[in-house]
């Protein structure tokens, strides 16, 4: 009896460690994949986002069609950089973003509002979370938030910095955004003023106006 109970205390102890283990996880590099599920039509957009992030500039990683982008953002300087690689056309063209061209995308952003934790919860992506609703301008919407996983803010959560948690899934009426996965492997130093060799370097307008997005 004494030896069950040696062993009872024993798996009460690792079960706690491994809790609060798991609460207290913090990470400041590594990469996220997030699930996107559109409710509009949005032929040829990604079902994933990829992010890398060390610190608090973050990399997403983007796939359309024959091009392959990459969007840094330094969240905390306000600065980004953009990457346009197309391997068929031999095209490489890199675009800083100013501070003023940041303020410009995030005005076009929705507001958010009047978050409200509603005592539901739910296990995602190997988390517990709670379901809050929020405004996102006229927009009902709601999201999952959880206490058991730190990460700094980066493209896809840097709207939700006034909320205390981590969101790993948020749903409006546009689209459901869910956390998939996490990985703390090293992704090494990420930067929005390095340009790598061979890349042509252009305006944000004269990028967007490549895009079809120019004024």
């Amino acid at each position: 009896m004494f030896k069950s109970m040696k062993t009872g205390v024993l798996a009460a102890i690792l079960i706690s460690s491994a809790i609060v283990a798991n609460a207290q996880k913090k990470l400041t590099e590594g990469s996220l994949v997030y699930g996107i599920e559109y409710k509009i039509d949005a032929p040829g957009a990604p079902a994933e986002n990829k992010i890398k992030f060390n610190g608090d500039i973050s990399k997403m990683e983007i796939e359309a069609g024959p091009a392959s982008i990459g969007v840094f953002m330094d969240l905390k300087g306000g600065t980004g950089l953009v990457l346009v690689d197309v391997p068929v056309a031999q095209m490489q063209k890199a675009a800083k973003l100013t501070k003023a061209d940041v303020e410009e995308m995030n005005a076009k952003k929705p507001k958010l509002s009047e978050f409200k934790a509603t005592g539901e919860k739910a296990v995602i992506a190997g988390y517990n979370a709670e379901k809050y609703t929020y405004k996102s301008d006229k927009d009902d919407a709601v999201m999952w938030l959880t206490t058991e996983l730190e990460l700094p803010l980066n493209m896809v959560t840097a709207d939700f910095k006034d909320v205390k948690g981590t969101v790993i899934k948020y749903s409006d009426s546009k689209a459901t955004i869910t956390l998939k996965s996490v990985s703390d492997a090293k992704v090494g130093a990420l930067s929005v003023t390095t340009i790598p060799s061979g890349y042509d370097e252009i305006t944000y307008a004269e990028l967007k106006a490549m895009q079809g997005g120019g004024e």
